[in-house]
């Protein structure tokens, strides 16, 4: 099974997603408000990358923004859960799409947009770029994702015990041209609500190469982190390209 294969198998499994994902939506809310002032025409051609249960899609929505969209993710099911929640909506199609290896049927569009989905790439800031090739001139990519700085206070628990997490290497800030950084803390009860969440929002895929931890060191760990405070730092990188030509 590829990566982004255990990736969107572990997201179609989120079925306990939006009761979990806090910070998920209010980093959509925050991007739909960025999207919202961007000079777009009146019925824009829109894409969507990594919809999950339609956060941004129904955001952008609620703040008027209508023309043609083609809504998509990696997971089917996600892709499934979003068409139900924008029920009705007019001028959406919903496709099951690799934003990073794949390339939508249609277009050109005047907006790309994704809400915390880019952080599973291979290679996030060449995907950018790839997408700014499908707008059309003047047209705009917005894309919220994680920056390097994410989950500090897991990995820091790990590190006081000589071990290393298995979260993401998620690229930092400065690999995206124009990028805006922000950075939010989610407060948990301790490491196993914090496990429990990640895993119901289907964000609990390792890195590839990490070796799982024994339930001993897992313990330490967790015990490292309750000890801390039990808080996660989300770093927000918010990226805007745009096409001239």
């Amino acid at each position: 099974m590829t990566d982004h294969a255990r990736i969107a198998a572990a997201f179609a499994h989120a079925r306990d997603y939006d009761r979990h994902a806090r910070v998920q939506r209010k980093v959509a809310e925050e991007l739909a408000d960025r999207i919202a002032a961007l000079p777009l025409p009146s019925s824009p051609r829109v894409l969507e990358v990594g919809c999950g249960t339609g956060f941004l899609t129904q955001a952008l929505h609620t703040r008027g923004l209508r023309g043609e969209w083609l809504v998509t993710d990696i997971a089917p099911a996600m892709v499934e859960r979003c068409r139900t929640r924008m029920a009705g909506a007019p001028g959406m199609t919903f496709a099951e799409l690799d934003g990073e290896y794949g390339t939508p049927e249609c277009g050109p569009f005047d907006l790309i947009c994704s809400s915390l989905a880019l952080q599973w790439f291979d290679d996030a800031p060449a995907a950018l770029e790839r997408m700014r090739g499908w707008l059309t001139p003047g047209g705009h990519v917005m894309a919220a994702t994680l920056g390097e700085g994410s989950f500090a206070e897991w990995r820091a628990a790990h590190a006081a015990e000589g071990l290393t997490a298995g979260t993401p290497p998620f690229p930092p800030a400065s690999a995206f041209a124009g990028a805006t950084v922000e950075r939010r803390t989610e407060q948990h009860s301790g490491a196993r609500e914090f496990l429990h969440a990640l895993k119901a929002i289907g964000a609990g895929t390792a890195d590839p190469a990490h070796r799982p931890l024994s339930p001993r060191a897992l313990r330490r760990v967790m015990a490292r982190f309750d000890a801390s405070g039990a808080s996660v730092t989300y770093e927000v990188v918010t990226c805007h390209l745009t096409r001239v030509s």
